[in-house]
């Protein structure tokens, strides 16, 4: 009788982290972000806003990328809190740099300004945000992960993996969909307030280039009227800021102030009394 031989397939993985895990990560800690930064809107700004990082899908990326990161950087430094902790301060900072980089890059916005705090570096990062980057990863590696990745395999158990695959795939496409037509729309939007406001950017030129020729064709502008009007703009992206040439920042909230930026306002804050 000759003997079964099992064939197994090699699966392909990052630190020992399969992909299609890593991109579940990424979708699960983008929503947790979206809800986080829902919840910090609220508490702070006693207002219901979007915290989105794109227009349609009810996702932060920025926290879905920087889990995905440090899950994978931390995993030399699992040690002990104190490793934790360094490689926390040292990959969180480099991650919250490049994202800025990034969002400067493509979007040409800031998404946050550290301008105004001690030891920061050309106000993307700072000491006070390196050092919570820190402790976030000792509660990332040691309790939050560990129960997102018990949740995974729970579910693995109930829905046959290649139906939990095809999920995440289509969520993925839908999330990257969500990114292109975002950047389409922010650059159609800056364009307008550019033109409109007579605005003078730091990317100014970038803008009239790219973006004014494509602008000036009546389908493509009363589209973008349309599906991405200035209320619809400003409340998907209510902090949303520009780099003016003298560089300072201008608050688009401030440009457009017959829009209100929030949905629901709930409570004013104790600090704003």
């Amino acid at each position: 009788m000759e003997k079964e031989k099992k064939v197994y397939k090699r699966k392909f993985t990052i630190l020992g982290i399969t992909i299609w895990r890593i991109l579940a990560y990424f979708i699960i800690y983008s929503v947790i972000g979206f809800v986080l930064e829902t919840l910090f809107g609220i508490v702070t700004k006693g207002v219901l806003e979007s915290r989105r990082s794109s227009l349609y899908t009810p996702v932060c990326c920025i926290y879905g990328v920087g889990a995905v990161i440090m899950i994978l950087g931390l995993q030399y430094f699992k040690k002990n809190n104190y490793s934790l902790f360094f490689g926390g301060f040292i990959i969180g900072s480099i991650v919250e740099y490049v994202i800025s980089l990034i969002g400067e890059f493509i979007f040409h916005i800031k998404w946050w300004d550290y301008s105004d705090m001690p030891f920061n570096i050309n106000g993307r990062i700072c000491v006070a945000f390196s050092f919570f980057w820190g402790i976030l990863a000792i509660y990332l590696m040691s309790h939050l992960n560990p129960k997102i990745d018990k949740l995974i395999d729970k579910i693995k158990t109930k829905i046959p993996t290649k139906y939990l695959k095809t999920v995440v795939i289509v969520g993925i496409i839908i999330i990257f969909l969500d990114f292109l037509i975002t950047s389409f729309a922010l650059k159609m939007f800056f364009t307008r307030l550019v033109i409109k406001y007579d605005l003078e950017l730091q990317t100014y030129e970038e803008y009239i280039f790219e973006c004014t020729e494509l602008y000036k064709n009546e389908s493509i502008r009363e589209f973008t009227l349309k599906y991405f009007s200035d209320e619809k703009m400003l409340k998907t992206f209510p902090n949303i800021k520009l780099t003016g040439k003298d560089g300072n920042i201008i608050f688009v909230k401030d440009i457009l102030k017959d829009i209100q930026p929030y949905y629901i306002k709930l409570f004013t804050p104790i600090h704003a009394k």
